[in-house]
């Protein structure tokens, strides 16, 4: 029989009141004010507890407190990763982001998703959708990112867009439901 955490991380109803789980989200929670609570010179201590909360981050992870997630353990990282201040990501499927990846503040990053059904609903089961952002992305503060959602290399999310379909590499997209403005010009990407 499976676990509810390998449930939850083939995307599959869980229940999220499993103990092991609420045991990762209460470490998870211990690391995140730890981290949350350090000065910006305590630089070894940050990334000691990086390195636990995040450890599929790579090197250059940096992170404007405060920030938040469910577990961190289900978040992959390239390179020079930059979150802004009060970021928030719903790591209950995996989260993938690319080298040189930036998000201003208050992004959110939910991969945490319900049954739509109100009879599933109420069971208390949920669901998580993997979320994938590629190299050199810029997303805008405020941004919301559902769940089940890519967004190509290059790509610039406009502030306070909600994405809920996946965006392809090197264009400019913004708005509520976001979507692609523009092609992304060579002028662009210099």
């Amino acid at each position: 029989m499976r676990s509810e955490k390998e449930k939850m991380l083939a995307g599959e109803l869980y229940d999220p009141l499993d103990q092991q789980l609420k045991d990762a989200r209460l470490q998870a929670r211990l690391l995140i004010k730890a981290f949350n609570d350090t000065r910006e010179d305590e630089v070894d201590q940050r990334n000691k507890i990086l390195g636990e909360l995040i450890p599929g981050a790579g090197e250059g992870l940096w992170l404007q407190p405060p920030f938040y997630c469910d577990y961190g353990t289900n978040m992959k990282m390239g390179e020079k990763v930059f979150f802004n201040f009060n970021c928030i990501v719903l790591d209950v499927a995996t989260v993938t982001i690319g080298s040189r990846t930036m998000f201003g503040p208050n992004v959110q990053i939910y991969t945490a998703t319900h049954p739509v059904n109100h009879t599933e609903r109420t069971s208390g089961l949920e669901y998580g959708k993997p979320i994938v952002i590629g190299d050199d992305v810029w997303v805008g503060g405020s941004a919301v990112i559902c769940p089940g959602v890519t967004i190509g290399d290059r790509s610039v999310i406009g502030a306070g867009s909600v994405v809920t379909k996946d965006i392809p590499a090197d264009v400019f997209a913004a708005g509520n439901p976001c979507k692609v403005i523009r092609a992304l010009t060579s002028e662009d990407k210099n």
